[in-house]
């Protein structure tokens, strides 16, 4: 398979990760799951989504090393190249490096001022200037609506799209009015797309449940199976 029949056929398609860089594009988006579910695993193929189009994705690593998130996109490349039978692999592989930044912080050391000077920093120095960012790590449970606000504010200003994932506690029932639970249900009006990863009948079955989007690409509710073996989204 070619790499643009790939993107074509990429079920993440439904909420248009890979758009080009123009107004209508810019979009904050959360997935959110409980522990060990599978956040990381989507978040990095919402990344290569956009990466396969041609754009350029900075990739924020909260309290993982750079080599674990590296092995994240290491794997499921292949998995994707393999199910997909995709043509030119170390071509393709090579772009994918060549277009992604990975940026780690321990968990104490991260603040959105800190990423937004960086980032301005690149892009001033033509060194990089990405159309994506994936944030992993985030500390929901902990942060304040004033930085989740500044973040929305760089969102829009720059016109990026930006994916943050979250960790849901079973223990911890509390919901917003669009079913977003804790510790994101009171900032939940901040996210232009909210997406709950969960699973059915002892994990034989993950499902993303799209619970919010606010762009009008796809409709809440609506729900796509990801393979517990692989953790990619199957086709819809």
């Amino acid at each position: 398979m070619l790499k643009k029949d790939l993107i074509n056929k990429n079920p993440l398609r439904i909420l248009n990760p890979g758009a080009e860089k123009c107004a209508d594009a810019q979009r904050m988006g959360l997935v959110i799951a409980r522990a060990g579910i599978g956040k990381t695993a989507i978040l990095v193929q919402m990344a290569l989504d956009s990466l396969l189009r041609g754009n350029q994705v900075l990739h924020v690593s909260i309290g993982q090393s750079l080599e674990k998130t590296k092995t994240w996109y290491k794997d499921l490349f292949k998995d994707i190249a393999k199910t997909y039978e995709l043509e030119n692999f170390s071509e393709v592989k090579e772009e994918i490096i060549r277009n992604r930044m990975i940026m780690t912080f321990n968990e104490n050391s991260y603040s959105h001022p800190k990423l937004e000077e960086r980032l301005n920093d690149l892009v001033a120095q033509g060194l990089f200037d990405p159309h994506c960012i994936v944030v992993d790590g985030f500390d929901f449970a902990n942060a304040d609506r004033e930085t989740l606000s500044a973040m929305r504010d760089f969102v829009y200003a720059k016109k990026l799209q930006v994916w943050f994932t979250a960790t849901a506690h079973r223990e911890d029932t509390r919901k917003s009015a669009d079913g977003v639970p804790a510790p994101c249900h009171e900032v939940d009006d901040l996210f232009d797309t909210v997406i709950f990863l969960r699973a059915e009948s002892k994990r034989e079955n993950l499902i993303l449940d799209i619970l919010k989007d606010a762009t009008g690409r796809v409709e809440a509710g609506e729900k796509l199976d990801l393979d517990p073996e692989t953790l990619l989204v199957k086709n819809v």
